[in-house]
């Protein structure tokens, strides 16, 4: 990290020490698992993702058919869970711990929300491998929010979420590296060009 990071980070901890509702926490995270057909596959899938998150998951159906893939719309091909509260922050340490607690600088949007992907899910902490279930990828997306959040979900008396209450990129990384001790990468994806014939 460059000392303008850490020096902004510090700025970070000083304005959530002034005032508690600049500081972010965790909303949610949701955990994806997309096998790309229905039947077993993704009942195996269900299973282990049970398994790790402790909460039973739901289907994800496919927008449209892809003949070349064998995909029927409206067929199931993923399932996902979503985790709130202690769950989240529990489940977050560990996959954290599967990806050597490195996300690259490029998985953070521009509202503070990041994800990253598992590519083997016995890679997480207190795991065991099945070979009844087998070995599945998963993606996990993390969105963070404020105190305060609440004015833009609410059902009565509902109102627009204003822009200095927004949180930041910069912020998001800061609050990840202080919590949960993450290290900020400069991985970027290799683009593969096509070959002209």
């Amino acid at each position: 990290m460059s000392k303008i990071t850490a020096e902004l980070i510090e700025s970070f901890r000083a304005n959530w020490e002034k005032n508690p509702m600049l500081k972010p926490r965790i909303e949610k995270v949701v955990v994806n698992c997309c096998v790309g057909r229905s039947g077993e596959p993704l009942e195996k899938a269900m299973k282990i993702i049970e398994e790790l998150t402790g909460q039973k998951p739901c289907y994800r159906r496919a927008k449209k058919t892809i003949k070349d893939f064998g995909i029927r719309r409206k067929e199931p091909i993923a399932c996902l869970v979503t985790l709130r509260g202690e769950k989240a922050i529990e489940f977050l340490k560990r996959a954290l711990d599967a990806v050597g607690n490195k996300i690259p600088i490029s998985s953070f949007d521009k509202f503070g929300n990041f994800s990253f992907g598992i590519e083997e899910h016995i890679s997480i902490p207190g795991t065991k491998y099945s070979p009844e279930l087998g070995i599945i990828g998963m993606d996990v997306c993390v969105s963070l929010m404020r105190p305060g959040y609440r004015v833009k979900y609410r059902r009565r008396a509902r109102s627009k979420l204003g822009k200095a209450h927004r949180l930041t990129a910069e912020e998001a990384m800061a609050f990840m590296v202080s919590e949960f001790n993450v290290t900020l990468t400069e991985e970027k994806r290799e683009k593969k060009r096509r070959k002209r014939k």
